[in-house]
């Protein structure tokens, strides 16, 4: 769906969006959400710091404990805990929170959670790379880099180089796994 050239294309178009929405980037603060949520989130910093010439606070969240599923899964499937580092105060800032792939809208609701444990920002926007549809609360991102429409039981893949050693965004069968959860 999209390989290294588009997603760069795609990161940059999402950036110029930003600026272009957020005049004052002195009051614009980037929160990714953990993990690939937070990768997006630096290499989008760094974009916004060449479009605008200052740079915006950066912070990364981790929505583990936030989930409404944590206890449903079962221990084998429970996430990977990461640190939250929001070291920055939110009061009056229009904060942009990036992820990887909007899906049922689950994991931004919890994010919102997580980051109104930090402070009160003016405003909360969306960024995310993929939106592949499927909603099932009230949420609709500000800035999309691709719709992906999928079947519920497809899957959408988001590597990225830092993590992956690449960077492209597939879409794939479920796993057997998943199939029989």
């Amino acid at each position: 769906m999209l390989e290294r050239d588009d997603l760069e294309r795609t990161l940059r178009r999402i950036a110029h969006e930003i600026a272009e929405k957020n005049p004052g980037p002195d009051a614009l603060a980037i929160v990714g959400i953990h993990t690939r949520g937070a990768l997006l989130a630096r290499r989008l910093h760094a974009l916004l710091a060449e479009l605008s010439d200052t740079e915006a606070p950066i912070g990364d969240v981790d929505i583990s404990f936030y989930r409404d599923d944590v206890g449903a899964k079962s221990p084998a499937s429970q996430p990977v805990v990461h640190a939250s580092h929001i070291d920055f105060d939110l009061a009056g800032r229009t904060v942009v929170l990036i992820d990887d792939v909007l899906f049922t809208g689950r994991t931004v609701r919890a994010a919102i959670d997580a980051l109104f444990d930090y402070g009160r920002p003016q405003r909360v926007q969306l960024a995310v790379l993929c939106d592949r549809g499927h909603r099932e609360l009230p949420i609709r991102p500000d800035y999309v880099g691709k719709n992906l429409p999928t079947a519920r039981e497809e899957r959408v893949n988001v590597r990225l180089e830092e993590l992956d050693g690449a960077d492209e965004v597939t879409i794939s069968a479920p796993r057997a796994a998943e199939l029989s959860a």
